[in-house]
């Protein structure tokens, strides 16, 4: 049953993620197959943007991982933390929150993607992102199938 959760939590996650930032950053006249490579960029450095396809398939491969590392790691809490499961919509704002502060300050950071000016929009947009579409989703899933 915990594969079943975890999976359909990353995955719903990782679409709405996907789909909230790509028609975002489209309207910015970023086309999705960019923002993939951004994120095949944390990998892959610079080159991520000359990869063509190979780049962006593995900025979507990087993005359903996260996605299903985001899902586990609040899987495996809400088994010692019960809140988690008792109030799913507090722990989707934590845990939208929470995840957004380690890749944005942490994970980014630490990767070989190429390094950018900090924007409190931009910040503050995808933490928004993050709780709606993100945080919430994984702990909505978990919640209802842990019942």
């Amino acid at each position: 049953m915990s594969f079943e959760v975890i999976s359909l939590a990353g995955l719903i996650s990782g679409v709405l993620d996907l789909t909230a930032t790509s028609t975002l950053m489209r309207t910015q006249g970023v086309p999705v197959e960019r923002l993939l490579q951004t994120i095949a960029s944390g990998a892959l450095g610079p080159s991520a943007f000359q990869g063509g396809r190979r780049s962006v398939t593995t900025g979507l491969f990087f993005h359903f991982f996260i996605a299903l590392a985001a899902a586990s790691i609040y899987y495996a809490t809400s088994r010692k933390l019960l809140f988690l499961l008792d109030n799913p919509v507090l722990g989707g704002l934590l845990y939208g929150t929470v995840v957004h502060l380690v890749m944005s300050r942490i994970v980014v950071p630490l990767s070989a993607a190429p390094k950018r000016v900090f924007s409190a929009k931009a910040f503050l947009t995808q933490w928004i992102i993050h709780i709606l579409f993100v945080g919430m989703p994984i702990a909505l899933v978990v919640g209802h199938f842990s019942m």
